[in-house]
């Protein structure tokens, strides 16, 4: 199990923070008609049930964004992954759909309302620590190019930062060629649901990945 420490920065600052972490072997490939059924039903349903203006109410996103304003980062420009994709959904634009690791992702997001981190573990280099990102740091975010990351609530090995709950980067993400991989809930408010939510991702990845040497952890 690869290992997520939480700099005590972040923790001083912030103590409600948990990352619930799966890690898996997978197989990435096109989803599935179920899969894409369940991800179209998941859309619909939230679509009905809420607004653009309850988005940012809801409690995972709520807490996540006062996270953001306690460690000086705006959320409304530097939008939370989950909260980019309930807009989206709402105001009818559509979700990417890559492959079935991106698919499985979106679902429990949807879902949770929790952005969820997905890694190549491959591509990393080991040790992870989750901290605060400097006025030096940058990277180049999944569809984003070079992202701002100062103050932002980051990944880091021992290359540099590479994930947040805004965006991942282009350096570890999920690709045709990912054969194992990292799966991180952040929650802004303490554990509580993400035994229920990691539950699901394993289940998902089983179903429509074909996961194997599957390990969960919670860390604080």
């Amino acid at each position: 199990m690869l290992k997520i420490h939480i700099a005590d920065i972040l923790k001083d600052t912030l103590k409600n923070l948990a990352i619930g972490s799966i890690q898996a072997k997978v197989q990435v490939k096109e989803s599935d008609d179920e899969l894409h059924q369940l991800l179209n039903d998941a859309c619909n349903d939230f679509s009905k049930k809420y607004t653009v203006q309850d988005i940012a109410k809801l409690p995972p996103i709520a807490h996540s964004r006062k996270a953001y304003k306690i460690l000086g980062k705006d959320p409304a420009r530097y939008r939370l992954s989950s909260e980019a994709l309930l807009r989206r959904i709402v105001k009818e634009k559509g979700i990417y759909q890559i492959n079935n690791i991106v698919d499985i992702n979106n679902l429990v997001s949807i879902t949770s309302f929790y952005s969820i981190c997905a890694f190549d573990i491959s591509k990393l280099q080991p040790p992870v620590q989750f901290t605060i990102g400097t006025k030096e740091d940058e990277y180049f975010g999944i569809g984003r190019g070079p992202l701002n990351i100062e103050n932002l609530p980051v990944f880091e090995d021992r290359e540099g930062k590479f994930g947040s709950p805004t965006s991942d980067s282009d350096r570890v993400k999920i690709t045709s060629k990912t054969k194992n991989l990292s799966m991180n809930i952040i929650s802004f408010s303490g554990e509580n649901d993400l035994e229920i939510y990691l539950n699901q991702l394993q289940d998902y990845l089983v179903k429509y990945a074909n996961a194997e040497n599957i390990a969960i952890e919670v860390f604080y």
